[in-house]
């Protein structure tokens, strides 16, 4: 088999192999260039319904240009002439000033250097591009098109794969909304219903829930990750006149932003290439109940102008759609986001901000309340002995003091897992703290739970920045699994998240997972 054949036959192995596009292009990338000068890759998707062409996976080398994930807007008559360009699966090789003047949209604005573009289209209508840029000192041949041209059905396939993941997340999300909403009739809900520090660390805040649970007015919970914002918007709901309701969550930041308008508002049967039928959106669903929108921060500019929309009058129209629907919801809204930051840097509405802040609730990080620490973690134990089928543990104190030493970056959400840890390593014996917070215990289990020293007042190391420790966090979970980010042995269900939100973060705080395989 020569290298061209040998070549092709790895790409199309990682493709088909690795169904996300960013640990695909990962992946892929360092095969292309053995045979191709390309310094920058990116794989860019049109979305039809908002005329943009998106970076969707970027894979640079090390002298490589940095380009950063965005998104361009398009006029029509550009537009159209990029899906029919995408269609045809044409291959275009030009600096790229000429490309960008020629086919305005197809490439970021910042891309520089010799470009060969490909286009990508699938029978079920995904649209995109396959972009190789050199610096100036290099150039692509003729060889290397017709190599390029080759590779436009791996990466469609790919392309198709990531449509496909990203449907069944929001399947998923869709799904246990449902079956949320459907246990909330029956009485009975899948998150407890207690909140535990009433009464201490978070008195401040129930009592402005419990004002506020009274007034049918939207409310935006602010609070860093995992600190239990949607537990505080489930109480809002059950206090509230609409309790016998349903009570939706969605996470704005899991939809594609292709989809947001079809998810919130619904669609009508042939508004774009795959609606088949009608489908109502969640604040249809949600009609006399409560929304609860995670990740706020999240939303696109349009769905930000459509929900602002919604909160004025409370009508909407379907993607597609003509008819005027009216539905009677109560958003509560939530972010972790800085959104007055946000809207000074016109990244979120104004407007907008003053809808769902009408009546803001701060919620403090676990570290700033640990006075809730004891009661918090037996809650949780308790929880996790039902949850395996173990003899119920309590903390002793030493345990406890160990849990309000630490600083936990993961808040209340990083505290359950901890408890849960240490239910399953003392096995119903005893709660096996140290080891579940990774303590250097002699025979322990390495854990992916590193202590931070608190900062204090006498002399003692200052705390890491949040991202900080959650880069080191992540790091030392990939360390164990080589790399691994999905399945039984991967990272995801080493730190107890969603895969496809735990390679998020990793593109965010710029953590790449080759390197960790790489120490294999």
């Amino acid at each position: 088999m020569d290298r061209f054949h040998r070549l092709l036959l790895d790409v199309w192995r990682e493709a088909c192999r690795h169904i996300e596009i960013g640990e695909a292009l990962d992946r892929i990338a360092p095969l292309l260039r053995q045979q191709l000068p390309a310094e920058t890759i990116l794989l860019r998707q049109l979305a039809l319904d908002r005329q943009q062409v998106e970076t969707v996976a970027v894979e640079v080398a090390p002298d490589g240009q940095q380009i950063a994930a965005g998104r361009t807007d398009c006029q029509q008559a550009a537009f159209d002439a990029l899906v029919q360009w995408c269609t045809e699966r044409r291959l275009e090789h030009a600096e790229a000033q000429e490309l960008q003047a020629a086919k305005p949209g197809l490439l970021p604005d910042s891309l520089r250097g010799d470009v060969l573009a490909a286009g990508l289209a699938s029978e079920h209508g995904i649209f995109g591009v396959l972009l190789l840029a050199t610096n100036s000192r290099r150039h692509f041949r003729l060889e290397h098109e017709h190599l390029v041209a080759s590779l436009q059905e791996p990466f469609t396939v790919a392309l198709e794969n990531d449509r496909r993941l990203q449907e069944l997340v929001t399947l998923r999300e869709r799904a246990e909304a449902e079956n949320r909403t459907l246990l909330s009739k029956l009485g009975r809900s899948d998150k407890s219903e207690t909140v535990v520090g009433v009464e201490s660390g978070l008195r401040e805040v129930m009592e402005r829930v419990a004002l506020v649970s009274r007034a049918d007015v939207p409310v935006l919970i602010l609070g860093e990750t995992g600190s239990g914002k949607e537990v505080v918007a489930r109480a809002i709901h059950r206090q509230s006149r609409r309790g016998e309701g349903p009570f939706l969550r969605v996470n704005c930041g899991a939809i594609p932003p292709e989809l947001v308008d079809s998810e919130l508002f619904g669609h009508e049967k042939g508004s774009f290439t795959g609606a088949t039928s009608v489908r109502k959106g969640w604040f249809e669903r949600a009609d006399g109940g409560t929304l609860f929108l995670d990740e706020c921060g999240e939303l696109t500019p349009a769905a930000q102008v459509r929900l602002l929309r919604v909160l004025q009058d409370g009508s909407f129209e379907r993607v597609g759609g003509e008819k005027q629907l009216h539905v009677d919801v109560r958003v509560v809204a939530a972010t972790h986001r800085d959104l007055k930051g946000m809207v000074a840097e016109r990244t979120f509405r104004e407007d907008l901000w003053y809808r769902l802040a009408v009546f803001p609730v701060h919620l403090p990080p676990l570290r700033e309340r640990i006075e809730d620490i004891p009661a918090m973690a037996s809650h949780f134990a308790a929880r996790a002995a039902a949850k395996f089928g173990l003899r119920a543990c309590l903390p002793s104190d030493a345990d406890i003091r160990q849990l309000v030493s630490y600083a936990w970056p993961g808040n209340v959400r990083e505290l359950s897992a901890v408890m849960e840890r240490a239910a399953i390593l003392g096995n119903g014996q005893s709660l096996d703290v140290a080891t579940a917070l990774g303590h250097p215990v002699a025979g322990a289990i390495p854990t992916a739970v590193k202590v931070i020293p608190p900062a204090r007042g006498d002399g003692s190391p200052p705390l890491a920045t949040l991202d900080a420790a959650m880069r080191e966090h992540i790091e030392t979970a990939l360390r164990q699994t080589g790399g691994q980010i999905e399945g039984k042995q991967g990272a995801a269900k080493l730190l107890g998240i969603n895969p496809h939100t735990l390679r998020a973060r990793m593109r965010k705080l710029g953590i790449a997972w080759r390197e960790f395989r790489e120490q294999e």
